[in-house]
């Protein structure tokens, strides 16, 4: 059995993907538009409306040896993220600051990054897109 997260972007999902390629390295794999769908659309499906076409159906994308899925979704414009946090696990102090205060740029701090009882550096902020992040060096 595998778990992996699928995130929904409600019609920023092209910006997310370049946003975490940019600033945390992610690495794009599979992209699939609305208009590459084989089969016409069902009436309701996510997404699928007109003006729609260029949006992104399926992505997905690396993050070190996660693999996450993505997708416009039924896109809105108002992406909400509740309910659960996406944690990245660092080797090192350095290496946590870095992708934290790249996700940080334009988003919202939850508790500022520094030292905790538990690891050298951890910290949680919301990006640009409103999706909830742990960063923590992982501990010896």
């Amino acid at each position: 059995m595998k778990v992996q997260p699928y995130l929904f972007f409600d019609g920023r999902c092209e910006e997310a993907l370049e946003f975490y390629r940019s600033a945390i390295g992610a690495k794009l794999g599979m992209v699939m538009r609305f208009k590459d769908n084989p089969e016409p659309p069902k009436d309701g499906a996510p997404g699928c409306g007109p003006g729609n076409e260029n949006k992104i159906m399926h992505a997905e994308f690396t993050l070190g040896e996660s693999l996450l899925m993505a997708s416009d979704g039924y896109a809105n414009g108002k992406p909400e993220f509740k309910g659960f946090c996406q944690s990245i696990t660092t080797k090192d102090d350095a290496e946590t600051k870095r992708i934290f205060d790249a996700l940080a740029k334009g988003g919202t701090i939850q508790m500022p990054l520094g030292k905790t009882f538990f690891a050298s550096s951890f910290g949680m902020v919301a990006d640009r897109f409103g999706m909830p992040w742990m960063v923590i060096t992982q501990s010896d």
